[in-house]
C-alpha cells in the first residue's frame, strides 16, 4: 500500500486529495486499486498514514521522553570479551553468584574509570556498569566490593592456572619477566611494605614489588606481590619454581633485565636446562670491547649491525641503535646540568676552611642521587676553597659507546641467531610498557590498603583488568590497530543507551547516534554487530 496525492482545479482553485492505493500483479502487470480517499489530510497526518501502511511503530509525541541516557558502549566491548574469554568459568570457584558479580564490576571499573572501592560507586553512575554485572548501583557499596576481593584468597592459583590455559592453549614457549615497584602512603601492610629501591622515585615510601611473567606478545599469566626491599636478583629462583609447579613450564626461554642477573640464577637457569637472554654489565661491555682486534673496532660505527662474541664459553651479543644512542646522550646531558647546578649552589654557600671530609660526603651524595657522581672530580684545595670539574675524558669515552649494550644467552647458535636473541630481548620493551599500563590500573599509586591479603587481591584485580585489555590488545593486533585499549574502550563509552517511555511507562531502547570516526573504528575491529540491538537484559 502506498499514498499517492491527486491534485484537481476547480474554479480557479486547486485542491489536493490524498488516496491510498494498494498494488497487485496481473500477469506481468502491476495494477492499483484505490481503498480509501482523504480529502485535504494535513501534511503531520500523512506522514502518520504513509508510516502506518509501511507497519512501522507509531506513537503520540506528547507524553514521549527521554527515560535516561547511559554510557555503555566500552562496557558493550567488555562485556562480549568476558564471555568469549570464558571468565565466568575462571570464576566459578567463589562460590557465591554475588561476590562474583561484585568482581567483575570492579575489573570493569579498572578499565574504564580507575578509582578507589569507595568512589566506584559513584563513578558508575550514569553508566550500564551495575546492571551489565547483574547489579544494581546501590550494590556498589565499599564494604561489600571489600568482602568480594577478600573471596580471591585461596583460589588464585586455581584462577592463574585457568587464565594461563585460555590465553596459552600451546603453553609459553618465551617467558618475559620484569619487576616494578608501587608506594603507600602511610605505614602500609607490616611485614610485606618496606624501604627499597623505588622505580616511582618516592624512597621516602615504604612499598611493595610487583612481580609480572608475561608470554612474547605481552599478555601476563603470573603476577606476584613481593617485600618491597627484595632485591631483584633474589627473586628469579621463585618464579621459576611456581611457572614450573602451578603451570607445566618445562621448555621455555627466560628474558629478564641486568637487575635479575646474577651467577646463581644463570646456574639455576641452566641446571634447570632452561635457556635466558639476560642484559649484562657495562663493565664487561667495556671489557669485552677493549678485546676486538682492530680490524671489528671498525664496526663500532654501524650501530645497525649485530655482533656475536663467544668468551671462556659464554655467548654474548653486542647490539645497539641510534635511538638508544641519543637516548644515552640526553640522559647524560640532563644528569650533567642538574649535576652542575647543584654544584654551583654548594660553590657559593660554602665558606673557607670547611671540613673537607664532610664537604666531600655532602657533595658525593647529591651527585649519587643525581646519576652523576661519575661525571664529576673535586675537592678542597690548599686554601680551604671547594673545587670541581667536569671529567671531559669519561664523556667521551661513554660517548664512544653510546647506544650499545652487552646480552648473555645460553641459546645455542644453531637455535637462535644473534638477531634473534636480540628480538627476544626487545620484547621486553613489551612488559615495560604493560607494566606502565598496568599501574594506570592501579592507580594504585599511592596505595591506602593496609591489610596484606587485601593488598594482594587489590592488585590481582588490576591484573585481571590487565589481562583483558592484553589479549584484546592482541586481536585488535592482528587488525593492524596498536593503540591502547583502555583508551579506545573509554572512547567509546560516548556511546549511549538511550531509554525511551511514554508517560512513565518504559516503551523502547536505542542507541544514540554513532559518530563517523567512531562508527569507522567499529568496522575496523568488527565490533558492529554489538551495537545492532540493544541487549535486553538493559531494557
Amino acid at each position: 500500500m502506498y499514498l499517492q496525492e491527486v491534485r484537481t482545479r476547480h474554479k480557479g482553485k486547486i485542491y489536493r486529495s490524498y488516496i491510498v492505493r494498494e498494488s497487485h500483479r496481473v500477469g506481468k502487470q502491476v495494477k492499483a486499486r484505490r481503498i480509501a480517499n482523504v480529502t485535504r489530510l494535513p501534511e503531520e497526518a500523512r506522514e502518520v498514514l504513509a508510516a502506518a501502511l509501511q507497519k512501522k511503530r507509531l506513537v503520540p509525541v506528547e507524553g514521549l521522553e527521554a527515560q535516561e541516557a547511559l554510557d555503555y558502549g566500552g562496557l558493550a566491548v567488555l562485556e562480549e570479551a568476558w564471555g568469549r574469554f570464558g571468565l565466568d568459568e575462571v570464576f566459578a570457584s567463589i562460590g557465591s553468584e554475588r561476590k562474583r558479580r561484585l568482581l567483575k564490576a570492579m575489573i570493569f571499573g579498572r578499565i574504564l574509570f580507575p578509582s578507589s572501592k569507595l568512589a566506584l560507586r559513584e563513578e558508575a553512575r550514569g553508566t550500564l556498569l551495575a546492571k551489565a554485572c547483574g547489579l544494581e548501583e546501590k550494590d556498589l557499596e565499599e564494604d561489600e566490593l571489600y568482602r568480594a576481593m577478600d573471596e580471591l584468597n585461596g583460589c588464585w592459583s586455581g584462577i592463574e592456572k585457568k587464565l594461563y590455559q585460555g590465553s596459552q592453549p600451546q603453553g609459553a614457549s618465551l617467558v618475559l619477566y620484569d619487576l616494578s615497584s608501587v608506594y603507600f602512603e602511610g605505614e602500609g601492610p607490616e611485614g610485606l611494605a618496606q624501604y627499597g629501591y623505588s622505580r616511582d622515585h618516592r624512597q621516602d615510601r615504604r612499598q611493595v614489588l610487583l612481580a609480572v611473567a608475561t608470554d612474547g606478545r605481552g599478555i601476563p599469566f603470573h603476577v606476584e606481590v613481593l617485600r618491597g626491599n627484595r632485591a631483584d636478583r633474589t627473586t628469579l629462583t621463585g618464579l621459576l619454581v611456581t611457572l614450573r609447579r602451578r603451570f607445566g613450564i618445562q621448555e621455555a626461554t627466560f628474558v629478564f633485565d641486568g637487575g635479575m642477573r646474577s651467577c646463581w640464577n644463570l646456574e639455576i637457569l641452566t641446571g634447570m636446562e632452561l635457556e635466558y637472554v639476560t642484559r649484562s654489565t657495562r663493565a664487561k661491555l667495556l671489557e669485552i670491547l677493549s678485546r676486538l682486534p682492530e680490524d671489528r673496532q671498525l664496526w663500532l660505527t654501524d650501530r645497525t649491525r649485530v655482533l656475536e662474541i663467544e668468551q671462556e664459553g659464554v655467548r654474548y651479543v653486542i647490539a645497539g641503535g641510534e635511538w638508544r644512542a641519543q637516548r644515552d646522550r640526553e640522559r647524560r646531558q640532563s644528569r650533567i646540568a642538574q649535576a652542575e647546578e647543584v654544584l654551583l649552589q654548594i660553590t657559593k654557600a660554602t665558606r673557607r676552611e670547611v671540613n673537607p671530609v664532610n664537604l666531600g660526603s655532602r657533595v658525593g651524595r647529591a651527585l649519587q642521587r643525581l646519576q652523576a657522581h661519575k661525571y664529576f672530580q673535586y675537592g678542597v684545595d690548599a686554601s680551604g676553597r671547594f673545587w670541581w670539574k667536569l671529567d671531559q675524558e669519561r664523556v667521551k669515552e661513554e660517548e664512544a659507546t653510546d647506544g650499545w649494550y652487552l646480552l648473555e644467552t645460553n641459546l645455542p647458535a644453531t637455535k637462535a641467531s644473534g638477531q634473534a636473541v636480540l628480538t627476544h630481548y626487545k620484547q621486553l620493551a613489551v612488559v615495560e610498557a604493560a607494566f606502565s599500563e598496568l599501574k594506570s590500573y592501579l592507580e594504585v599509586l599511592p596505595v591506602y590498603h593496609w591489610r596484606p591479603d587485601r593488598v594482594r587481591n587489590h592488585v590481582r584485580i588490576c591484573f585481571l583488568a590487565f589481562w583483558i585489555s592484553a589479549l584484546l590488545g592482541a586481536e585488535w593486533a592482528a587488525k593492524g590497530f596498536t593503540e591502547e585499549v583502555p583508551k579506545v574502550l573509554r572512547r567509546l563509552q560516548t556511546i549511549r543507551l538511550v531509554k525511551l517511555s511514554l508517560k512513565g511507562q518504559p516503551l523502547i531502547g536505542l542507541f544514540s547516534q554513532i559518530p563517523p570516526e567512531l562508527n569507522a573504528l567499529l568496522q575496523k575491529l568488527d565490533l558492529l554487530s554489538l551495537f545492532a540491538s540493544p541487549p535486553k537484559w538493559a531494557m
